[in-house]
């Protein structure tokens, strides 16, 4: 199985653009900030600076290792339904499930492998731009020597590895029905961290206004409401294509589509929700601190700094990985309807008729993303505001909530949008007979 997992992609490589590049960027991710554990373990570093250091490798550390599995898994997810023809040739020739699996996981181990290898070297020159970036804010001392060691190969390569291995078994369990049943813990699991989001949103109000750790029990209520919705992606886009009054022609078919693909269309909403909870949530947040503490006439603490150094890096970070992950997604996800469109226009559709539908289908998923997403960071936003300035809504949200809003437009309808367009380059008739 691994000769053939070698032998599918030398002879379509181009299958496996989206999951390479998904390896690349989480391994340059994790691979940069965890230099920075190989940075702070060197003889003579100061404690201000080692703490800094540490500090900043274990928290976007830790939220690199979680995107670079959902960034993965969205792109291999798409890839292993897009081959069910292929999963069905094999098993008619003799393969057995297992041997499939291990094959689609070979694919993928192979993939990340190559991926992560790419990734160190713009890992060392992000690693040593992110010191220049503590070095100049004073965070850390400009005698501290960049360091790139064991830590950070060994966790880029083997997170790579293991989420590339992890997310590829998952995909194709779910695309050949296995593990269809819905186990307690999935059903437990979106409940539980709606309410561990919603109890930890509201323990911001034991802390008072100047606490150092005000900020962090909404932001963690934030980001778990938003993972309570993420999870319920499905069901949550199904209630809302209930009650959309649609009544013209590519409204109703682009409804009609979105129910019948809501459990593939589960990953993009996903990325969707997370990236506005967290975006919205953590800029807004940070923007009310940072005018409180100019207007209290007070300098800000190292700690401060480096609070709102890792917000804006986790933020980026997030930017990247979700854009990444959507356009990825979305370009699979549209370009694989090649020979849906190919009929739909032989029906007597227009181009024009069908780039609408595809329009339609993405502004209701962007709006259902930015919706949840803005809940979720709210229930984040107003305890904090609150207890920081007793006001209930700040101004800051709203300007913060739009460009978020329009970097969730722009991605989504874009990328759908331009890749449908490509699409229907190709002749009706001869979509229809090459898919």
């Amino acid at each position: 199985m691994f000769v053939l997992a070698m032998r599918s992609i030398r002879q379509r490589p181009g299958r496996f653009l989206a999951t390479l590049l998904s390896a690349f960027l989480g391994a340059v991710i994790v691979m940069t900030f965890n230099s920075m554990h190989d940075t702070a373990g060197q003889p003579g570093v100061d404690p201000v600076s080692r703490e800094t250091l540490s500090t900043a490798a274990g928290v976007v550390g830790g939220y690199g290792t979680l995107l670079v599995f959902f960034a993965i898994a969205s792109t291999l997810t798409v890839n292993v339904r897009q081959r069910a023809a292929e999963r069905e040739l094999l098993r008619c020739s003799g393969a057995t499930p297992a041997q499939i699996k291990r094959m689609v996981v070979g694919e993928a181990v192979a993939v990340a492998l190559v991926g992560a290898a790419l990734a160190i070297g713009p890992a060392l020159l992000g690693g040593r731009a992110l010191l220049e970036v503590f070095q100049d804010s004073g965070q850390v001392a400009q005698s501290v020597e960049y360091s790139f060691g064991p830590v950070a190969s060994a966790s880029g390569v083997g997170i790579t590895l293991l989420a590339a291995a992890g997310a590829a078994f998952l995909a194709v369990r779910r695309a050949t029905g296995e593990g269809r049943q819905r186990g307690r813990a999935r059903t437990v699991l979106p409940y539980a961290a709606l309410v561990a989001g919603a109890a930890s949103a509201t323990s911001t109000f034991v802390f008072s206004a100047t606490d150092a750790a005000l900020m962090a029990p909404p932001a963690y209520g934030a980001i778990l409401l938003s993972v309570g919705c993420a999870l319920r992606a499905p069901r949550l886009l199904a209630v809302v294509l209930d009650r959309l009054p649609f009544d013209g022609p590519s409204g109703w078919l682009a409804v009609r589509n979105l129910r019948e693909r809501a459990g593939q269309l589960a990953g993009i909403l996903m990325s969707l929700i997370l990236f506005t909870a967290v975006a919205t949530a953590t800029l807004t947040m940070q923007a009310v601190e940072s005018d409180a503490v100019e207007a209290s006439g007070l300098v800000k603490s190292v700690d401060a700094k480096n609070l709102e150094t890792l917000n804006f890096t986790v933020v980026g970070i997030i930017v990247v990985f979700v854009c990444v992950m959507l356009v990825n997604s979305l370009y699979a996800a549209t370009g694989y309807r090649l020979r849906e469109f190919g009929q739909q226009r032989l029906a007597g559709a227009t181009p024009g008729q069908v780039l609408t539908l595809v329009g339609v289908e993405g502004l209701i998923l962007m709006v259902t993303g930015v919706v949840f997403g803005t809940l979720a960071a709210l229930a984040g936003v107003v305890p904090f505001t609150v207890a920081r300035t007793d006001e209930v809504l700040p101004g800051e949200f709203f300007g913060i909530g739009a460009a978020v809003v329009a970097v969730a437009a722009v991605v989504t309808l874009g990328t759908s949008l331009v890749t449908a367009r490509r699409t229907l380059r190709t002749p009706a008739v001869g979509a229809v007979a090459v898919a």
